[in-house]
């Protein structure tokens, strides 16, 4: 087990498709009873993993009989969507060859399926308390990307290169194998870059994934946790949803929302049978209230249980609301004044009943969040970036939740891709970083970010698909 963990933790490891949790924690703290694996790409457009299950699968289940034999755990399944027929067939051809004890749990196609706490009950049955981590309920959670950057890990090889997805407005929608730190620019030229003249990107999925304005994307670089680059229009809906100030958006709370409870009837922590109920928070809202006031109501306080998915704002809300956007806000204040989520003592937490028949569908999720013409692409065109041919890379100092890396490398030094240059704090909830390409380092006056420097242009020939 703590060959494992050191491992892990060298490689610099985290979470691929969410927060950037450091995948070494997630295993410790208690013993590991269920190993899932995230296979059913939770955001809609996204296709990372389904690639990585048809054409890796057989790294992907030798790698997860080796966690389940390092970590005692009595299963091991990969959870994805029943309609991925290639990947079911990709991991079922290699369970067999392999004789692994590897299970796959088919899953209906609905958003978000991926969600950890979702995928928990789905799989096992068991509801994860709120504010809980899966290992509560013995299971530890990792999506396809981090089960691979494990398989290569044991192999010898850190976390310097990043799979992701760059699809929308681009010529040619790819899955890419970029450097850590690699231009956001660069991943959509790989992509044949875009016809618009006036464009977002949408960092992430279009449900919870973060706009870059065209200006900020020259000064956009890739990180760890970058499951994929979405190009839209500038006047698309994610774009106007986006440009709703604060302000506005409460007066719209107070002027417009209906109390139909749309937002808890689907909001899908509390179809799990956690005490989130989005549209009591609006309910308080509206009433004008200053919001430093607001900190000490209980329902005000279980903002903190959102994980802001925007099923509540994208899917269910008739009126345009944005209670997502509510509660992140309120989960900011709250952790500016130290307040944190008080589960109550000896409560069992049960999923509503009616949980089964409010499952969003991922077509019409994506269809909600004005992106369903590129929901049924099929991606099965692949470019991978060679590190001793690439340009500079920026890598940031902070690649997850925790505290940031703190350099071991200073202004000048030249360094070999591979090798660590910035280390996770002692005694702290962070990870390893190292350098994705060989080159000469510089270090952001501000602590911000590594640049590397190589002394090449950014320069490859893309192939056709």
């Amino acid at each position: 087990m703590a060959g494992l963990m050191e491992i892990i933790k060298e490689a610099g490891i985290v979470g691929c498709g969410g927060a950037g949790f450091p995948t070494h924690a997630k295993y410790s703290g208690g013993p590991v009873e269920t190993i899932i694996v995230n296979g059913a790409e939770c955001e809609p457009l996204l296709q990372t993993d389904r690639y990585l299950m048809r054409n890796c699968a057989r790294k992907l289940i030798r790698t997860a009989d080796r966690i389940k034999e390092e970590t005692g755990a009595k299963e091991f399944i990969i959870a994805l969507k029943a309609a991925y027929t290639r990947e079911i067939e990709s991991l079922e051809r290699a369970i067999e060859e392999l004789g692994s004890s590897v299970k796959l749990h088919k899953l209906q196609s609905f958003f978000p399926a991926g969600d950890e706490q979702t995928i928990v009950y789905e799989v096992t049955g068991r509801v994860v308390p709120p504010a809980a981590i899966p290992l509560s309920v013995g299971c530890v959670v990792s999506n396809v990307a981090t089960i691979y950057g494990i398989g290569d890990a044991f192999e010898g090889e850190p976390f310097t290169r990043k799979f992701l997805t760059v699809t929308g407005e681009v010529a040619h929608p790819t899955i890419l194998r970029v450097p850590v730190g690699t231009p956001v620019s660069e991943c959509i030229a790989l992509a044949g870059g875009t016809h618009l003249s006036r464009y977002i990107v949408v960092n992430g999925g279009p449900m919870m994934g973060k706009m870059i304005p065209m200006e900020e994307v020259p000064n956009s670089y890739v990180t760890k946790t970058m499951s994929g680059l979405i190009v839209l229009p500038e006047d698309s809906a994610i774009a106007r949803r986006n440009q709703v100030t604060v302000k506005h958006m409460i007066n719209q709370a107070k002027s417009a929302c209906i109390q139909c409870s749309f937002c808890s009837q689907m909001c899908p922590r509390a179809l799990l049978g956690h005490p989130i109920r989005p549209n009591k928070i609006m309910r308080k809202l509206s009433s004008g209230t200053p919001i430093g006031e607001m900190l000490n109501d209980p329902d005000v306080r279980n903002a903190a249980l959102c994980c802001e998915c925007g099923i509540c704002e994208i899917y269910a809300c008739p009126m345009g609301l944005k209670p997502r956007t509510v509660n992140s806000m309120l989960k900011k204040e709250l952790a500016k004044a130290g307040i944190r989520y008080q589960r109550p003592e000896g409560v069992e937490y049960t999923a509503r009943p009616e949980r089964g028949m409010r499952k969003a569908p991922t077509e019409r999720v994506a269809s909600r969040a004005g992106v369903g013409a590129y929901e049924n692409l099929k991606i099965d065109d692949f470019f991978s970036v060679n590190p001793e041919e690439a340009g500079c890379v920026r890598l940031s100092l902070r690649q997850g939740i925790g505290a940031p890396s703190v350099p071991t490398v200073k202004d000048g030094d030249p360094v070999k891709a591979g090798e660590r240059i910035a280390a996770c704090p002692e005694k702290s909830l962070g990870s390893e970083l190292h350098a994705s390409v060989s080159g000469t380092v510089s270090i952001d006056p501000d602590g911000a970010y590594i640049e590397i420097r190589t002394g090449k242009n950014w320069s490859y020939e893309k192939q056709e698909p």
